[in-house]
């Protein structure tokens, strides 16, 4: 039951009926935690142990880390008169461990079941082949399992650690009620591709009471016949092209394989965005503002700016909950100090790199963990170290090439200069997109060759048919982009995040228009039925 399907719109329906016209508004939400249950039980129902052991681990473990903290505080205040200020600083150094040592135990426990299924196999079978030689690994090593991936696994694991680390730093209190906590880790909207939500950010409008309003509902459904635009028509017809030719790329010149990894970059982005918006709007009609996940990432200025554009949930949680523990640790700050004070740290380009040493480092730390986030494949791992490294020069060379820019006499501002950047900045992303249509790390590298050497200049019409897909497909694929490029721009130069949003500035008429337009492209170019097996969207087997 996935987002473009008629069962998910029933579901919906039925979900949304209940919901409003629930009799008793306080228990409103139990509603939305049923169909979250139901949502998953049939579609994972064999794997539903994961999410319920998460959901109790976290529970309890937010529960005891909230009681130290509060015994912690009543403690120290009462013992204000009696105790030292050493001896309340020791104290609350005692309490602080007996918290983080549950957080810690609660994360190790959460993080290795997800290690396990996700990576086991991948780190069993390269030490296998690193030991015994690949020939013997097949008889000998360690043992390889029939291993499985539960729905959403990764997701509910990052949504749900970080709001025990949020109880632990005191930045939320813990949940009593335990339904309400395992609706906001297991929410159906966001369950299968995120965003993934803060308990600040989602708990209250999960819990309170939300009533139907025609805004809600009509900017909730423009949101979802968007989503579906771009799934439907643009992605799922894409996909079939990119599927013929990363199945066996030797087979294909280099312009092709070129003209594939372009492609890839529309399909990759018109699927994830598009089943984000499908999310939103969901939950908008439910009364429920999921956050912005993308915000025109193809209009980025550098890599840094991409990754803040793009899965900006998964960026959010690296940052607030890896980037900062590591950029502000006391090792990398001692480390930074260390370099500031030597010789090499008194020159000026020493003491810059000494300045920002935390920053370069946790920064390709994230990134490497957002490459092995995607999978467990050496393409994933390169992928990591392409784009942290990419961000850490860029972060220890700022100097070096701010005074290019004013040698050259650039004018920062000017379009030319920012529309290069933009340029410079997708060419950069598309090297990275290489290690994901490809099989392996090598077959990456060998793609990009090819690229580049066995590059004609010009993609042929028969090269470009033997890609399964017709003349009218190619046709739909251009007006479409030509479609989501305009709307982008536009949503770039207002500021504005959905294209209900734009719509809403003009008249009434124009808006059922473009509306009815809208569906009846989906309905007649849309890639759906008897027949067609609908491509899973990219992001659900994460």
């Amino acid at each position: 039951m996935t987002y473009t399907t008629l069962a998910f719109a029933a579901f919906v329906i039925v979900t949304a009926a209940i919901y409003f016209l629930f009799p008793v508004k306080k228990y409103q939400w139990t509603v939305l935690l049923a169909a979250s249950c139901f949502f998953y039980l049939y579609n994972s129902y064999r794997y539903a142990f994961f999410i319920l052991f998460t959901t109790l681990t976290i529970y309890a473990a937010a529960l005891r880390i909230d009681r130290i903290g509060q015994e912690s505080k009543a403690t120290v205040k009462a013992k204000k008169a009696e105790w030292s200020k050493e001896e309340r600083k020791a104290y609350k150094a005692q309490m602080e461990s007996r918290s983080k040592r549950i957080l810690a135990l609660t994360l190790v426990v959460n993080f290795g079941i997800l290690v396990f299924l996700k990576y086991y196999n991948f780190l069993a079978g390269g030490l296998n082949t690193l030991i015994a030689g690949q020939a013997e690994a097949a008889s000998g090593g360690l043992p390889i399992f029939k291993l499985f991936l539960p729905l959403g696994i990764s997701f509910y694991t990052f949504q749900s650690t970080g709001y025990l680390i949020d109880v632990h730093r005191g930045n939320v209190q813990a949940e009593r009620n335990l339904g309400k906590l395992a609706l906001f880790i297991s929410f159906f909207p966001q369950i299968i591709q995120g965003p993934i939500s803060t308990f600040g950010q989602l708990q209250e409008q999960l819990t309170r009471e939300n009533k139907l309003t025609w805004e809600n509902f009509k900017l909730g459904s423009e949101l979802i016949l968007w989503g579906m635009f771009k799934k439907l028509i643009i992605a799922d017809r894409a996909v079939t092209a990119i599927n013929s030719v990363t199945a066996d790329y030797t087979q294909y010149t280099g312009t092709v394989i070129l003209f594939i990894a372009l492609l890839y970059a529309l399909q990759l982005y018109a699927d994830f965005s598009g089943g984000i918006d499908i999310s939103r709007g969901v939950c908008r009609i439910l009364g429920i503002d999921l956050m912005q996940n993308f915000r025109q990432p193809y209009f980025s200025k550098s890599i840094n700016e991409y990754w803040r554009r793009w899965h900006i949930s998964l960026g959010g949680w690296m940052k607030n909950y890896v980037f900062y523990t590591l950029a502000m640790s006391e090792t990398f700050l001692n480390a930074s100090k260390k370099m500031k004070a030597s010789r090499f740290g008194q020159t000026p380009a020493g003491a810059h790199i000494s300045k920002v040493l935390p920053t370069s480092i946790a920064s390709f730390i994230v990134f490497f963990l957002v490459g092995i986030w995607h999978g467990a494949n050496s393409r994933y791992v390169a992928f990591g170290v392409w784009n942290g490294g990419i961000i850490m020069i860029s972060i220890l060379l700022k100097p070096l090439y701010d005074k290019w820019i004013s040698a050259l006499h650039i004018k920062a501002d000017s379009f030319l200069w920012r529309l290069f950047q933009m340029l410079r900045t997708f060419v950069l992303v598309l090297v990275g997109y290489y290690f994901d249509i490809a099989p392996n790390c090598s077959g990456a590298i060998d793609m990009m060759k090819r690229s580049l050497i066995d590059h004609h200049f010009w993609l042929s019409y028969d090269q470009v048919m033997t890609l399964g897909l017709a003349r009218w497909d190619y046709f739909i694929l251009i007006v479409t982009t030509l479609i989501l490029w305009f709307i982008s721009v536009r949503l770039e130069h207002t500021g504005l995040e959905t294209p209900g949003d734009l719509l809403e500035r003009h008249s009434g008429v124009l808006q059922w228009i473009v509306i009815f337009v809208t569906i009846m492209s989906i309905i007649i170019f849309g890639i759906y039925g008897p027949g067609y097996d609908p491509a899973d969207f990219v992001y659900m087997q994460f």
